[in-house]
């Protein structure tokens, strides 16, 4: 019994991180008033390019950092269409799912023999778990203990964040932005680019999460490896109704969900087929029962005009 309930932790420990990282993206970019629905090809293009920098440089670390800079890159094109151009935030942000995979993929195939899936990692070129060796394989210590330091670094990045929405100058006038973005204008405050720092922000920490997925749970790139994630994400934010600790909570319960997948398919006693609908099954609901009962920005989705 113990030790499936470090088994369950242990899978909770690895499914939440990419959830999370994505999930406070959104919440950047939604709290400044940018309807950011492009986490998807963000998380992609990042757990393509976090393979392949680690694969040919061998550092796991190098590998996440460059995936969180390929989505920052995404974030970047959806703030200029999105800000500056005043385009549909919904069109872009599909336009960005499209483009994330659809990139990854080409440049997967040009770089590794036209092969659509990148070589597998060695474990050195993976990102790196914490107390390994410490304790017997297979114990509840292990498995709950000596998972990946980034999981741990995601965790406290939700305390970070809240600070910074609601301890510092900078988080006020993300929240403004998002109510009120013509008061912002008339105080002085850049609308613009407050709303750059947010989107990029929310690409780099959605790349962040893609990355974690091929340097940590898969190993290798494919074009399905998201499978998804990106939405299940956005999910999580609308059920923390866009603040960091109900994001959290809501990727904490997607990433039991996904746990419990891993854990009663390691029986065979249910079919795969239908463990497999359970985070998506619960997005839905998520999504049926919660998408009123938070309060959206007030600005979110509605194009603002610069007056001077």
């Amino acid at each position: 019994m113990l030790n499936n309930l470090g088994l369950l932790l242990n899978a909770v420990l690895i499914s939440t991180p990419p959830l999370l990282l994505a999930g406070l993206g959104s919440c950047c970019s939604e709290r400044s008033g940018v309807v950011n629905i492009g986490i998807e090809g963000m998380m992609t293009l990042g757990a393509f390019v976090g393979a392949c920098v680690a694969y040919f440089t061998g550092n796991g670390w190098l590998g996440f950092f460059a995936g969180g800079c390929a989505g920052a890159l995404l974030g970047l094109i959806h703030a200029v269409v999105c800000v500056s151009l005043h385009a549909d935030q919904t069109i872009a942000g599909t336009a960005i799912n499209f483009i994330g995979p659809g990139f990854a993929v080409f440049l997967c195939k040009a770089i590794f023999d036209n092969s659509s899936d990148s070589p597998a990692l060695d474990l050195s070129a993976k990102l790196p778990k914490m107390f390994e060796g410490k304790f017997a394989s297979g114990s509840f210590l292990y498995n709950v203990v000596s998972t990946y330091s980034v999981a741990y670094l995601s965790f406290l990045l939700v305390l970070v964040l809240w600070f910074v929405f609601f301890k510092t100058r900078y988080g006020m006038r993300l929240r403004a932005a998002g109510e009120h973005p013509w008061a912002c204008e008339t105080l002085g405050i850049n609308v613009y680019k407050v709303r750059y720092i947010a989107v990029i922000l929310s690409g780099f920490l959605s790349g962040l999460g893609g990355a974690f997925v091929t340097l940590a749970t898969v190993s290798q790139f494919r074009p399905s490896v998201i499978v998804g994630q990106g939405f299940i994400a956005i999910a999580a934010v609308i059920f923390g109704k866009f603040t960091p600790q109900g994001t959290f909570l809501g990727c904490l319960i997607f990433g039991l969900c996904t746990g419990l997948r891993a854990l009663l398919g390691s029986g065979n006693m249910v079919s795969p087929h239908l463990l497999s609908m359970i985070p998506y099954v619960v997005t839905i609901l998520t999504l049926v029962f919660f998408v009123g009962a938070g309060h959206v920005p007030k600005a979110n989705g509605r194009i603002f005009v610069r007056t001077r």
